[in-house]
């Protein structure tokens, strides 16, 4: 029996669907777990940002890899010059005095050309480089897999938060019908006598409180609408509820160490932090290769002329050789990198027995859940009907005068907070069955097919109007204040 049976008495839906509703016009076919969860892997900003992040990593594997292929260097100059010259020269002689020479300027125009080529025969800082890239792109591979997984279970999430908050407002809407129901005949029986004022204004307190909560279940709703929506950048008017025969069951395999070795084998964080350790051992390498020499061929031409005083003709000439460079000292740099690439590495090494322990036990306190949400879900919809039968006794008390008007709101409190607690408790078991195969790296869309296939295909209609109150339920009484002490 679906909980809308339990919750809402059939003329009570027509509201519901018509408070729902009423805001805007929005396709009106109902949107699935896995349609929506599709929208998400195409829109979401987050999920974009990751495979730009990874596409930017493996570019920089070309980018180290290049400094190991040939390289060509061109560059020119074309100049004006201006050469000044002084000189002066003085002689003593009989009779004579001084004589002074003095020059003017030279002008001319020169131009000149170099082309190099290089090839490096031996340079291990940058063949280390391109296996550090290598390496960070198996890391990023991880991380984008983790990203798309907690894309996956934050859909999934959002989704049956939406469920979970539209069914918990049926049983606040039909509480608040309820509760009201009963003021009204509270009020009825205060008019001819038969009670006081007190159990009057006792209904009205339980019924103030009633509408509290149907108001913050409302809240809830539409909150649990807005998060779905920032997810896939899409405003949906419907989507399809949970089916009563979705199955209740112990994860399988029903092992919890089973569970645990999937996450230390597939939990794309654990493997992620993993990747991490060689990465920054790559690091290490890298550093200590700046003690290395480096070696590497190279051709060049070079092509010179001038016009000074007249001249005619060009100056050229070429090179072919091999050049060699070893880092005799540099400043201590090279040792400092050194330190400072395996205090890197040591952190990263703690980074991932971190991770490590921590999906141990997410994995260990999910399966937890998931093995208690399995009972819970059957004495939560076992509490539904000895609540259920603890009503219609304590009615028939109050009837006969032996249970009073306080006995009965307890009571109709208890059935409906069952009632919500009974869909809070399955989507629990959704939810937290879910999260276990993300800890344990198996949560993909096939999964999600899984349980997209517990849906009904009956529509839940969720969006609120913007301005509320005039599909609230009222009361009708008309009771004047309680009598003052003493009148």
């Amino acid at each position: 029996m679906r909980l809308a049976h339990w919750a809402v008495n059939a003329p009570l839906r027509p509201l519901l669907l018509a408070v729902f509703t009423a805001s805007f016009v929005l396709p009106a076919q109902a949107a699935d777990l896995i349609t929506i969860t599709r929208d998400a892997l195409d829109n979401n900003a987050a999920l974009a940002s990751a495979r730009s992040e990874y596409l930017g990593v493996e570019a920089g594997r070309d980018v180290a890899r290049g400094g190991l292929l040939p390289q060509i260097n061109a560059s020119g100059t074309v100049a004006h010059n201006e050469q000044y010259e002084s000189q002066s020269s003085s002689r003593a002689g009989t009779g004579s005095g001084t004589g002074n020479v003095s020059a003017g300027d030279d002008r001319y125009n020169t131009v000149a050309l170099t082309l190099e080529a290089t090839q490096a025969l031996y340079d291990e800082v940058t063949r280390r480089q391109v296996t550090q890239a290598e390496r960070q792109i198996d890391q990023q591979v991880y991380l984008l897999a983790a990203t798309e997984q907690q894309l996956l279970i934050d859909v999934a999430s959002a989704y049956f938060d939406i469920l979970r908050a539209y069914e918990v407002l049926e049983a606040r809407f039909a509480q608040e019908r309820a509760i009201g129901r009963q003021l009204e005949q509270a009020g009825e029986q205060f008019e001819v006598g038969l009670i006081a004022i007190t159990e009057v204004e006792e209904a009205r307190a339980t019924f103030d409180q009633s509408r509290a909560d149907r108001i913050a279940a409302e809240s809830n709703l539409q909150v649990a609408f807005e998060a779905l929506e920032q997810l896939t950048g899409q405003r949906y008017a419907s989507i399809e509820a949970l089916g009563d025969s979705m199955p209740i069951a112990l994860p399988e395999p029903s092992s919890r160490d089973y569970w645990v070795e999937q996450a230390l084998e597939l939990n794309p964080q654990v493997l992620a932090q993993q990747a991490g350790i060689e990465v920054s051992r790559s690091g290490v390498e890298i550093a200590r290769a700046g003690r290395l020499p480096t070696l590497q061929a190279f051709g060049n031409y070079q092509y010179g002329d001038s016009d000074i005083d007249n001249t005619t003709g060009n100056d050229s000439s070429s090179q072919v050789g091999i050049r060699a460079n070893l880092p005799v000292y540099t400043g201590g740099s090279t040792s400092a990198s050194i330190r400072q690439g395996t205090y890197q590495l040591e952190s990263s090494q703690y980074d991932f027995e971190s991770q490590r322990r921590s999906s141990i036990q997410q994995v260990r306190s999910l399966y937890t859940q998931v093995s208690n949400d399995v009972e819970t879900v059957e004495a939560r919809e076992q509490a539904i009907v000895s609540n259920r039968s603890a009503l219609e006794a304590t009615r028939a008390g109050y009837e006969v005068g032996t249970r009073n008007i306080v006995d009965v709101l307890n009571a109709e409190q208890n059935l409906y907070n069952a009632i919500a607690n009974y869909a809070e408790a399955r989507y629990d078991y959704v939810v937290n069955l879910l999260s276990l195969r993300q800890q344990a790296g198996r949560l993909d869309v096939d999964a999600i097919e899984e349980v997209n296939a517990w849906l009904t295909g009956d529509e839940v209609n969720f969006t609120l109007p913007e301005s509320g109150g005039n599909d609230r339920y009222e009361p009708a009484l008309n009771i004047g204040a309680p009598p003052q002490p003493g009148m």
